[in-house]
Formats: C-alpha cells, structure tokens, sequence
C-alpha cells in the first residue's frame, strides 16, 4: 500500500511517499505556491502534497524540527516569516559549514575544478559588464550556486552536506524575498566568489577563510538592509 501511494504521489523507485512529499514541499517554497508567514491547513496540504493525512503528519514533525513550518493547534501549520533573526541565523549556520568547507578545498580540492569556477564567474561578469548574454542573471545564479554546493559537496561529509541542504532552503527563500542577483548585486557578490577562488587556488589557508566570511558576511548585509 506505502509502494501505491509513492508511485500515485511520483516518487522514484525505491522511495517513500513521505521523501517525495518533503521534496514537493520543498518545491512549493521556491516556487511560491507556499509562502513564507502563509498559515495552510493540514486538508491544502495534504492536496498540494498528494499525501494521506497520515503520512502528512509523519512529515509534519522533521518538517518542524528542521524550522521549515511551525505547527499551530486548531489554527493549522505556518510557513515561518523571512525576518531579521531568521536571517541572522541562517547566515550564521552557513558560514560555520563554509569555513569548514573551505578549508577541506584549500587541502584536497584540484586545480583544475577551481579554474573552471573560475572562468565560469569571468564569463558571466564580462556579460554583465558588456550588457550582453540574455539570461545572465539566471545563469549567475547557477554558477553562484554551483560553487558553494561544489565546495561542500566535496568534502564527502554527509553530515555537513545534509546540514546545509537544510539550512540552504532558508537561504533560497531569503533570495526569492530579497536578494536575486542583479546588475547592482551580482558583480560584488562574484568579486567577492574570484576571491575565495584565487585563494583556494593559491593553499592560503587564512586567505580562503577570510574571503569566505567576508562573502557570506556581504550576503547577509544585502539581505537585513532591504
């Protein structure tokens, strides 16, 4: 019965009806079918899930547990508001993981992956410089996205890379509301990515930390101004 329901909810084989609706939900965040401080009740999202009502409420409680919905007795569950201390936190759980992937690519990480990083950012910020390239916003935000997950990705820690899997829903939702890359955005936010780059790429072990703070610590500026 567990099998019917997954594969009548589009799980992939070998996955269970509440996996897919986690990553369903996930899905509705970021494409804003579910909004950040939206009070939903149980019946929509059972609909919007394709779950049972029981297999919602096992979701529900990691779904709390990971400061995704906040459940309201006899009033439903709440999608938790992009506010200053949901920034700060999120930031701040971001530049612990960071940091520690960083210094795992200072150590192991092969020169050739950082240069095409690198040349991915040069490409997209000559674009931006010469207004040409249609798409270039959305495809620097590929290429911002892709280093951070590379960089965590390689350290092989699931651990770490679940850690930030999680946190990294807020941090997308926290661009959705407020800080998209832009022409004003996206060339200090790629100066400041050429710099973690160069100093990976150079084994300067300080170098690449600091330049990671200062990223993040950037990030989170543009985000609590706005």
């Amino acid at each position: 019965m567990a099998d019917e329901r997954a594969r009548a909810a589009g799980a992939k084989p070998g996955q269970s009806v509440t996996q897919t609706g986690y990553e369903t939900f996930q899905a509705a965040l970021l494409d804003g079918r579910l909004r950040p401080g939206q009070m939903v009740s149980q019946r929509e999202l059972v609909d919007m899930l394709s779950l049972s009502i029981g297999a919602l409420r096992e979701l529900l409680p990691r779904l709390q547990s990971e400061g995704l919905v906040l459940v309201r007795p006899q009033r439903g569950v709440q999608i938790p508001a992009i506010d200053l201390p949901m920034i700060r936190n999120a930031f701040q759980i971001r530049a612990a993981l960071e940091r520690e992937a960083v210094l795992h690519a200072v150590r192991t990480m092969p020169d050739e992956l950082l240069l095409e990083q690198r040349e991915k950012h040069l490409s997209i910020l000559e674009q931006v410089e010469t207004a040409t390239g249609a798409g270039v916003f959305e495809r620097g935000q590929d290429v911002d996205a892709g280093l951070h997950s590379l960089l965590i990705r390689a350290t092989g820690n699931e651990l770490l890379i679940r850690a930030y899997s999680i946190n990294n829903i807020r941090i997308r939702l926290i661009r959705l509301d407020r800080i998209l890359l832009s022409r004003a955005t996206l060339p200090a936010a790629f100066r400041d990515h050429l710099a973690v780059i160069d100093a990976i790429l150079a084994r300067n072990l300080h170098g690449a930390m600091d330049a990671m703070d200062r990223h993040i610590a950037n990030a989170r500026t543009r985000a609590t101004e706005l």
